[in-house]
């Protein structure tokens, strides 16, 4: 079975932590991030993949601005990951994403699955 999630576009991984001297804590926009896709996540399903993982994602960027698509990544698979999407994002053993056109206020299309296979 497939799960397809719409999410917010998150932060970049530049804002998703901070550094307070001893230590990198998630940020105030990275907690919030975080809560926004565990909501988006019990909409879809309850529960949690516990093989490997496939992960397609399509990025809808906010704006023209120039962006790396790793920026995204750690926060998307962090955030998937707290939410209860799977249990480690050592799981993902596929992954594949492409930048789409912009979209006015940004948005990222994530669609998991188990695969069959290790």
């Amino acid at each position: 079975m497939t799960y397809e999630l719409v999410l917010p576009w998150p932060p970049s991984i530049n804002h998703y932590y901070i550094n307070t001297g001893r230590r990198l804590v998630l940020s105030a926009a990275g907690r919030e991030y975080r809560d926004a896709v565990a909501v988006a996540l019990s909409l879809v399903f309850a529960g949690t993949l516990e093989g490997a993982v496939r992960m397609e994602v399509d990025l809808f960027p906010p704006d023209r601005r120039r962006r790396d698509m790793d920026n995204v990544q750690k926060a998307l698979w962090d955030a998937l990951q707290h939410a209860g999407a799977y249990r480690d994002d050592a799981q993902i053993k596929s992954f594949a994403c492409e930048m789409r056109d912009v979209e006015p206020g940004g948005k990222v299309v994530v669609r998991l699955w188990e695969r069959s296979e290790p």
